[in-house]
Parts: structure tokens; C-alpha cells; sequence
């Protein structure tokens, strides 16, 4: 009897596609996915590097040479210029060493992580490792700690390369310095001020990542019923009454749609109720991501079920693909902590978009024309997944 159970459930499981995905599948691709975003360097993948700017205030041999161990570092890509910018719109004039208020403004608006300064006589507090030595300053971005952290570690390293060339001699112990020990010293500096420590933006962060993933997966539902509806011949009368089937994909995208919005908008009036989110000086920034997010959402919930042959299969695919796209995309892990390769690849994601989005509305409060990239590729992901929804859709027709 026993060998029989066996035998049938062997059976079920070899005619069950959806069955093996997610038995043998899913586990393989996440183990690979989040691999190769920790994996790092042992599993023979580039590690993430990490920008930062530096500013040369001191203009010494010593600053110069420290800033020559950092371009060392296989983990930095150091940037120490910017482009002028031509009045008219003209091509950009030749880059210019960078100051300390251009290197703010690029750390406070999310362009760069972190920026290190070199503040004036540096070098010259650099004799030894002990109290009274002059501190870089670190200008860094709170929505990033690991990127802070990685490039103070860095520095460090990048010090402690420097001091062994230069023969330098070695720590006083009698130092009353907190830092003491460290071969650069450094003051970390929150350019965005005390208001974006507030847990209530780490908040708006944690919502839009896991809106922009149970997005996908509710759509992937709604998008299911027209299977449910294949499967009951609901679909082939609606075919029948000539309403068509673009009329029929139209009012299922648009009902997927709305309901995406009021999934998104109960869960951020919930963060602001319960965990004091700031939604109500967001609203215009939210309102415009959250329709743009829902209607892609929706389109490609549609594309999955008309790619698909039965409501069994859409659950296998979908689940497969909607969790990749979010562990890579974001939504499970910050994309700045993941190597170049995988950063890259998170551009092609639903997922990327829509949480940079939100970030700039909820964290670096930039004005609405700032969305237009974000709003841009969401709303050009819409038209392409109902395209090749309608597409796909003609199998129903032919019936």
C-alpha cells in the first residue's frame, strides 16, 4: 500500500509543472540570487563598489597621498571633479575640482552615498596617532549606514597604507581621543539634518518596498481570474455578447489597477496612523507613484495570466518570477549593498522604479518633476505588457 502512495504521488507530482517549480525551482533561483548579491568575492563575483567624492581642502603632499590610497581600494569608485555645467544646454565644459558645498548638495539629493572632506591643515595634525589630530569629515547620506560605514572602514585601511609608506610613527597609548587608534580619525556628518534621522522616513522606505512586491503578487491574482473565467466558459459568453476582447482586458486592467491604489493607500494610511508616517505632506509625490506603480503592477499581472494556460501554472511562474524580481529590484535587500552586476540588472525590475520613486518623495523630498524618469518607465511598462497582453490574448478569440 505504502509503495503505491508512493507511486501515485510520483505520478501527480511529474504532471504537476507548477508542483516542480516550486519544489526544485524557486529554491535554486534564490539560493543564486542572493548569492550572488552576498556572496560577494568568494563566490567569484565583483563585490559592490562603493562611490563616494572626495573634496581636497588641505592640498597637501599628505592629502594627495591619501587620496591616492583610497583610488587603491578595489571596493571605492572615488569621483574629486564635476562637470560644468554651459549655460544654454550646451555640451558640459571641462570637470572642475569638487568643494564642499557641490559635494553636499550630491550626497544630501541621493546622487552619492557618502563624501569625505580633507578640512584645511589636515596634514599637518597627521604627525602621530593620538589626541589633538584634526578629523575628516565624513558627509553621509542616513539612508545608506552600510555605504558609511564601509567607506569610514575603508579610509581607515586606505590610512593605514599610507602610514606604513610614510614610516609613521606608531599609537600613544596615554591618548584621551576617542579615536585613537585609527589611522584617519573621522566625524560623521548627516547632511539631511536631524528631521531625516526621523524612523518615521525609514518607515515610508520599509512600506514602498514591500507595496511595490505585494503589488505585483495581488495583480498576478486579479490578472488570474481570466483564467478562472476560461475555465468556467464565463469568458467565451462575454466573447459571445461582442463586447471583444480589448473592451473585456481594458475593464480587468482597470479594475487591478484600483484596487492596487486602495492596497497601497490602506497600507501607508496604516503606517500613518500606527507608526506616524508623514503621508499627509507627501500626498501629491505618493498619489502620482502609486497610480503609475499600480497601473504597470496591473498590466503585468495581465501578461502573466495571458502568458499562462491554467490557474495552477500563473501561481508557479508568478511566484518564481515576482520574488526574483523583488529580491533583485530591492523590495527584499538595499540594491547599493548588492555588486555592479547585480545593480544593473535591478534597473530591468518593476520593483527599482517604483521604490526610487518613492524615495525621493518620502526620503529626499524632491519636487514632483523630479519623478518624471520613475514615472517615465512605469507608465512605458504599462503600454508594453497590455500590448503584448492583447497579443497573447487572441488564443481566447480563436476559441
Amino acid at each position: 500500500m505504502i509503495a503505491t502512495l508512493l507511486r501515485i504521488g510520483r505520478i501527480n507530482l511529474r504532471r504537476d509543472r507548477a508542483a516542480q517549480i516550486m519544489v526544485f525551482a524557486v529554491p535554486i533561483a534564490f539560493f543564486s540570487i542572493f548569492a550572488m548579491i552576498f556572496g560577494g568575492r568568494s563566490g567569484g563575483l565583483a563585490a559592490p563598489r562603493f562611490p563616494m567624492a572626495v573634496v581636497d581642502e588641505d592640498r597637501s603632499d599628505a592629502s594627495r597621498d591619501l587620496i591616492a590610497a583610497l583610488r587603491l581600494e578595489s571596493d571605492l569608485t572615488v569621483r574629486e571633479s564635476v562637470a560644468v555645467a554651459v549655460p544654454g544646454g550646451g555640451a558640459p565644459g571641462a570637470p572642475r575640482p569638487l568643494d564642499r558645498a557641490a559635494a553636499t548638495r550630491m550626497v544630501h539629493d541621493g546622487e552619492l552615498p557618502v563624501a569625505i572632506i580633507l578640512p584645511p591643515g589636515w596634514h599637518t595634525s597627521q604627525s602621530g596617532i593620538g589626541g589633538g589630530r584634526m578629523r575628516v569629515q565624513v558627509l553621509s547620506d542616513p539612508a545608506e549606514p552600510m555605504a558609511r560605514g564601509a567607506v569610514i572602514g575603508l579610509l581607515q585601511r586606505a590610512g593605514a597604507r599610507r602610514m606604513i609608506r610614510s614610516l609613521v610613527p606608531s599609537s600613544r597609548a596615554d591618548s584621551t581621543d576617542d579615536q585613537f587608534g585609527l589611522p584617519v580619525p573621522a566625524q560623521v556628518f548627516d547632511v539631511a539634518g536631524p528631521e531625516r534621522r526621523d524612523s518615521r522616513r525609514m518607515i515610508a522606505y520599509y512600506a514602498a518596498a514591500i507595496a511595490a512586491m505585494f503589488l505585483l503578487f495581488s495583480s498576478s491574482s486579479g490578472g488570474g481570474t481570466l483564467l478562472d473565467e476560461q475555465d468556467s466558459s464565463t469568458l467565451e459568453r462575454l466573447l459571445n455578447t461582442g463586447l471583444g476582447m480589448t473592451r473585456v482586458l481594458a475593464g480587468k486592467w482597470l479594475h487591478i489597477m484600483l484596487l492596487g491604489v486602495l492596497q497601497v493607500t490602506v497600507m501607508f494610511t496604516w503606517g500613518m496612523i500606527v507608526f506616524h508616517l508623514d503621508l499627509i505632506h507627501h500626498l501629491a509625490g505618493f498619489a502620482i507613484m502609486t497610480v503609475c506603480s499600480a497601473a504597470a503592477a496591473a498590466a503585468f499581472g495581465l501578461l502573466l495570466a495571458s502568458a499562462c494556460r491554467t490557474r495552477q501554472q500563473l501561481q508557479g511562474i508568478s511566484t518564481i518570477v515576482i520574488l526574483s524580481m523583488s529580491a533583485v529590484g530591492g523590495s527584499m535587500a538595499p540594491r547599493f549593498i548588492m555588486s555592479p552586476a547585480m545593480q544593473k540588472a535591478g534597473v530591468f525590475t518593476f520593483n527599482a522604479w517604483a521604490l526610487e520613486g518613492y524615495l525621493k518623495v518620502f526620503w529626499y523630498e524632491k519636487p514632483i518633476a523630479s519623478l518624471a524618469p520613475q514615472v517615465g518607465v512605469l507608465l512605458g511598462l504599462t503600454a508594453i505588457f497590455l500590448i503584448l497582453t492583447r497579443w497573447l490574448a487572441r488564443r481566447w478569440e480563436s476559441v
